[in-house]
């Protein structure tokens, strides 16, 4: 099975060959950093235009590499959804296009889902059920990933989610864009006990997070002129560091304390199975610190720790290319009238959290 992946949700554009048995023949990838950076964050209308320029280019020169025609494609894959609407339209229309033209079946993936199974992309003995911190620029979730299409929403931000946090506080200190980067490196020279900063939500009996209070923290610690930027980058790395444990290790104690219990899960499976493994994902988690803390608290519970290649945690197509090829395996296929969303919760039956409002 070959699968083409077309990326477009942010300021990434990509497309993909991935084979259903893990290759991947090919992967094209255009950034917007340069389009972007003079206003220190992704502006959404310049992100469309560039994904309209870049995308035909991107797909024709991954078939190039693969030495492959659209006519050896079996399925085509595209992100349909959460972000930013002008964009993933242009992905998503783009994959209709193709696949009306060469009688393909189409698979609108959600962006999330991309993230959420691209770990079993590049690490084929992973096992259902895991436990994954979801945590990007958009998006800060734990799930319990149970299966392809079953996602049980243990937690998720009130607010700002940890890359949105990040980003900010590179704007605020000058650090330049992309944020996570920049502000990992100045961390690299600072101290991070330097500067007191809260950590939001930590300690509270539901997992869920908050960031947009830290993210005000630092504007206040910038105003005051005593610390330097690094010291101020640090103390904020840390901080979402403790942030991030602490509500994982909740999740993980919740988890394991309900499947304890003799009721039964609320939830689409009858077994009862221990989790398998700590999983990160998502754009975040390419952050040393934070993979580093997410390790040794998976060895804490006697779990294993996956977390993708570095690459495999921004925006790609490989990662879309194969949560098609998980679905269609599953028999998951999608009609050509299938909608862009903005947004798209992977459980869309999950409590709303108390405080997120719209962000739910």
């Amino acid at each position: 099975m070959l699968i083409l992946g077309i990326e477009s949700s942010c300021d990434e554009t990509a497309a993909a060959l991935v084979t259903g048995e893990r290759e991947i023949l090919a992967h094209r990838l255009a950034g917007q950093e340069a389009e972007h950076k003079p206003y220190g964050g992704v502006v959404p209308e310049i992100a469309a235009r560039a994904h309209v320029e870049a995308l035909a280019p991107l797909v024709e020169a991954a078939l190039a590499d693969a030495g492959k025609t659209l006519a050896d494609v079996d399925v085509i894959a595209a992100t349909a959804g959460p972000g930013l609407i002008g964009g993933v339209m242009v992905g998503l229309v783009t994959a209709k296009a193709l696949a009306m033209a060469a009688d393909k079946p189409l698979v609108a993936v959600n962006h999330l889902e991309g993230h959420a199974l691209s770990p079993r992309l590049a690490a084929p003995d992973l096992a259902f059920p895991y436990l994954l911190l979801l945590v990007s620029g958009g998006h800060c979730q734990l799930l319990l990933v149970e299966g392809v299409g079953h996602y049980r929403r243990l937690a998720t931000t009130i607010d700002d989610a940890a890359g949105e946090a990040f980003d900010k506080t590179a704007k605020m200190l000058g650090l330049g864009f992309p944020g996570g980067p920049a502000v990992e490196r100045a961390a690299t020279d600072g101290d991070p006990k330097a500067v007191p900063l809260p950590r939001p939500l930590v300690g509270t009996a539901d997992p869920h997070f908050s960031f947009a209070g830290l993210k005000g923290a630092v504007g206040r610690a910038h105003d005051a002129g005593r610390w330097s930027a690094e010291d101020i980058a640090a103390s904020f790395q840390q901080a979402v560091v403790d942030c991030l444990i602490d509500r994982t290790r909740c999740a993980i104690e919740s988890v394991r304390l309900e499947r304890s219990r003799d009721t039964p899960l609320d939830f689409t499976r009858d077994e009862r199975r221990e989790i398998t493994a700590l999983v990160v994902a998502g754009g975040v988690a390419a952050n040393g610190a934070i993979r580093g803390a997410l390790q040794a608290l998976a060895a804490e519970h006697g779990l294993p720790f996956v977390a993708p290649p570095f690459w495999l945690c921004t925006d790609n197509a490989a990662m879309i290319a194969w949560a098609g090829a998980e679905r269609f395996a599953a028999g998951l296929t999608d009609p050509l009238d299938t909608p862009a969303r903005a947004r798209w919760p992977l459980d869309p039956h999950a409590a709303p959290a108390r405080g997120a409002g719209v962000k739910a």
